[in-house]
């Protein structure tokens, strides 16, 4: 998990798909770009570290969004640092009033702690990172407070979860509300409009063809407004498989049980489904199984995806 120099001390880090990816600006001063989930920070610690960056040094982190596969080290870091935060002001608004909902983290039963946002981002506003220009572009949809970074001069994109390469992030209606498919829709289109050459994603590798990749996502939610239960049995598949993710496994017999006690998994069924709970636990349990991302054994169950 070496970092990439995608511009001059400025690295690009893939992680995996638990975690979010994220930057690190290699200076006397540097400057973080989102900061992967908090279980994981010991690994996070020492990729910044292989770079050449002193985490007590760090002056500034830059959050593309509150989720917390993208703060999870805010805290640990200010800590070391004392380093300002800045995001997006809506995603400010919930980190200073202590919303553990719309920030998705009780929603999805997510470990992450509250820190101190110290500067309030715009659309439009442009962020220095050392001699790197990068504008604001604000793009709701998956989150409320999504932002992306944009390079003008390198034609490079930081897309964050608003846009990947063949998949795209969760939609959560429940919490983002029933208009962020038609504004997740508008930011792809803000996206489109930019002179890219390539595009670093939020997870998953950096690529080139952002038209092609943006048409692709257009086309999912297209689908989504064709047959609203789609947005719930993605929602469903992907959210099981990051539970397993975190917990690591699950007790085979209690997962069902589990998952009724969280708040996602009773509102989606009964959004989408009927409140036929367990009818599509085993649907959607029986359909991971065929495809081998989960399996069971010793009356425990895991996912043979990599966090």
């Amino acid at each position: 998990m070496a970092g990439i120099e995608i511009l001059p001390d400025l690295f690009f880090v893939e992680r995996g798909y638990l975690n979010g990816n994220h930057f690190v600006y290699r200076d006397e001063e540097p400057i973080l770009i989102d900061t992967a989930y908090k279980a994981d920070f010991k690994t996070t610690e020492r990729i910044i570290t292989d770079i050449g960056v002193d985490l007590g040094r760090v002056r500034l982190i830059i959050n593309t969004h509150c989720h917390c596969d993208h703060i999870g080290g805010n805290k640990l870091v200010q800590d070391i640092s004392g380093c300002d935060v800045a995001m997006h002001k809506i995603g400010k608004h919930f980190i200073d009033t202590g919303d553990d909902w719309s920030t998705w983290w009780r929603y999805y039963v997510q470990e992450a702690d509250f820190f101190t946002c110290t500067q309030a981002l715009e659309d439009g506003d442009t962020v220095c990172i050392g001699p790197h220009e990068f504008q604001v572009i604000h793009t709701p949809g998956h989150s409320a407070d999504g932002i992306v970074l944009y390079n003008r001069e390198a034609k490079l994109l930081l897309s964050s979860d608003t846009l990947w390469e063949n998949d795209m992030a969760v939609m959560t209606i429940r919490v983002e509300g029933s208009r962020a498919i038609f504004a997740m829709l508008e930011s792809l289109e803000k996206l489109r409009s930019l002179d890219v050459a390539l595009v670093c994603p939020g997870h998953g590798q950096p690529f080139t063809g952002l038209n092609a990749a943006a048409a692709k996502a257009v086309k999912r939610l297209e689908q989504y407004l064709g047959d609203r239960t789609r947005i719930g049995d993605d929602l469903l598949k992907k959210i099981i498989v990051y539970t397993l993710m975190m917990k690591r496994s699950m007790d085979a017999e209690g997962f069902f049980g589990y998952l009724m006690g969280t708040p996602w998994f009773v509102e989606t069924t009964d959004l989408y489904f009927g409140s036929d709970y367990r009818t599509k636990y085993d649907d959607v349990m029986k359909r991971l199984r065929h495809r081998g991302i989960i399996k069971s054994g010793n009356g425990r169950i895991v996912t043979t995806v990599k966090p």
